[in-house]
């Protein structure tokens, strides 16, 4: 008997019950989405680079040492996006049609927004994920030399949309 069946029909399906990429053993897998319709799917994915105001100066001006930081760290995150199934071991490769990766000043740091889109059998969240870690962590990299003290935070999925789940704001 499941730990869903014990507990009663008001407790609803185990955690294990829900997961799609765990096996009935407990083995990994990437879940088969060839029964599922194409559809247009959008995630959007927000982080922070928290930061003095004297490295957001520098950043803005762009003038570290390390060059332009918002050019790289959005290149960075674009490339991260389209490299999602390479890095995440049951993420689908899938066609990304766009994303849009955008860094903006903010009073506490460096704020990144990702918005991914495709036309696709399986949702584009962890990619809007991966574009706003890795634009993060190239920021990062551009200013660690001037502060130690930078920090990556509030990394989540903010929006969805898309399949038969449907949409999802946070």
């Amino acid at each position: 008997m499941s730990e869903s069946e014990k507990a009663g029909p008001a407790a609803g399906p185990s955690r294990k019950d829900r997961m799609s990429d765990v096996h009935p053993e407990a083995q990994a897998r990437m879940v088969d989405v060839t029964s599922k319709q194409v559809t247009e799917r959008i995630a959007v994915a927000s982080g922070v680079v928290r930061m003095s105001a004297e490295t957001v100066r520098l950043v803005m001006e762009r003038s570290l040492d390390k060059g332009d930081a918002l050019a790289v760290a959005r290149v960075a995150g674009i490339m991260g996006a389209k490299r999602t199934a390479d890095l995440i071991p049951l993420c689908h490769p899938i066609g990304i049609s766009s994303v849009d990766l955008s860094l903006e000043e903010i009073d506490e740091g460096i704020a990144i927004t990702a918005t991914v889109k495709t036309a696709e059998r399986t949702g584009v969240e962890m990619e809007a994920l991966t574009a706003v870690t890795t634009a993060a962590l190239t920021l990062y990299d551009m200013v660690k030399g001037t502060e130690r003290a930078a920090e990556i935070t509030d990394v989540r999925l903010e929006s969805k949309s898309g399949g038969k789940s449907g949409a999802w704001k946070r």
